[in-house]
This record gives C-alpha cells, sequence and structure tokens, in this order.
C-alpha cells in the first residue's frame, strides 16, 4: 500500500534590494547524485527527531550559512509521488528573509547562487511546487498582505531547540 511520508523540507529565501525583493536560487553541484545542475530553493532532509521547522532552519544553515530575521511557514505543501519507494511525499514550505547586505556560503550540495527578480527566479526553478510556493511568498509575505502576520513564526521558537552556535550567525 502507498505510503503518506514528510521526509523534506523547502525554504523560499528572499532579500529587500531598493524596497525591491530578490530570490534566492541555489544551483545543485554538477557530480549530485539528485538532480544534478538544476536551480532550487533551499531544500533538504528532516533528520531523526527533528520536526520540520528544525529541519528547516538547520537546512538554511548548512546550505547557505545564512540566519534569517524573519521566518513563515507558507500556506501551502508541496507534493510528489516517489515510484522506487511507493511514497507520496508532503513538503512543508517557509520562507525566510535574510538581510539586504546577506550572501550565502554555498555547501558542496551547491555549485552557484543568485539573487534574482520574481519573474527571473520562477523561469529557473524546474518544480512547479516551487515556482508555486514562490508565488505565495510574493503575493502574501513580501507584498504585506494580512495573512503574513498570521503565519508568521518567532524565531526564537524555531532556535530554541536548534544549537546555540546557530543562534550566534
Amino acid at each position: 500500500m502507498t505510503s503518506v511520508v514528510s521526509r523534506i523540507v523547502e525554504v523560499c529565501v528572499f532579500r529587500m534590494r531598493a524596497d525591491h525583493p530578490e530570490y534566492l536560487l541555489l544551483r545543485r553541484a554538477s557530480d549530485d547524485a539528485i538532480h544534478a545542475g538544476i536551480w532550487q530553493i533551499v531544500t533538504g532532509t528532516i533528520e531523526g527527531g527533528e520536526t520540520a521547522l528544525e529541519a528547516s532552519l538547520r537546512e538554511l544553515r548548512e546550505e547557505t550559512g545564512m540566519r534569517p530575521e524573519r521566518y513563515w511557514v507558507v500556506p501551502t505543501t508541496n507534493a510528489f509521488y516517489d515510484h522506487r519507494r511507493d511514497a507520496v511525499n508532503l513538503i512543508p514550505f517557509f520562507a525566510a528573509q535574510v538581510r539586504e547586505s546577506d550572501e550565502p556560503r554555498l555547501s558542496v550540495e551547491h555549485s552557484a547562487r543568485e539573487w534574482l527578480p520574481l519573474n527571473d527566479a520562477r523561469a529557473r526553478l524546474v518544480w512547479p511546487g516551487q515556482r508555486n510556493g514562490l508565488d505565495l511568498v510574493h503575493q502574501y509575505i513580501v507584498g504585506g498582505q494580512e495573512a503574513a502576520r498570521l503565519i508568521a513564526i518567532s524565531l526564537e521558537e524555531g532556535l530554541l531547540r536548534i544549537s546555540p552556535s546557530f543562534r550566534t550567525l
């Protein structure tokens, strides 16, 4: 019987530059075993004992070295079917705003990074779910709609169970 699992998180990272949002995309390394060379948002696996929130903050740190100024749980969940495991994967989606001057420090998983305006970021993303999540972040969070206030996450809440070194980044 097909199982339903949640093993992956996604984080849409953005910054404001001259009152215009720029979205961070990462290019997977060409020697990566999964989806080599594609452009994506921060994406990673939930480790044993972690909540999705904890995993998202850890993945943000591991893949970019950045600490968010503000954080949201985006009102969407991406999904895909993995035929090798006969499992439907549900993916919690988060948004992170970083400082205008922040620049990512790439992990070995990625070979390049770019800050892009919305349409350019949409054009580079391969996965429709990531495009849809990006659109929601742009419309509701960057656009300042009331939903952004309702889905904001206190960073202290999310960082309490993350290692103390993360809080000082």
